[in-house]
């Protein structure tokens, strides 16, 4: 799948990940794609909580050797 934009939070530990993700998608047109890369392993939980509650849509989610990537469309 392709993505608009994407951040690299690799390193960065909760709340980062998501005050950026949050911060990259209100920057974004209604529909477009963001690909977020992190290694906090809170993540896995607060990604779709705070897409779940703010309305956008998590697409994809995956781990592979640490490394989380996911694919959101902005609401």
């Amino acid at each position: 799948m392709r993505w608009d934009d994407e951040i690299d939070a690799k390193g960065l530990l909760c709340p980062l990940p998501v005050l950026k993700l949050r911060k990259r998608l209100r920057a974004m047109a209604p529909g477009q794609v963001l690909r977020l890369i992190a290694t906090d392993p809170a993540a896995i939980i607060d990604v779709p909580h705070f897409c779940a509650e703010s309305g956008h849509a998590l697409l994809e989610s995956a781990e592979d050797g640490g490394i989380q990537t996911y694919l959101i469309r902005r609401a």
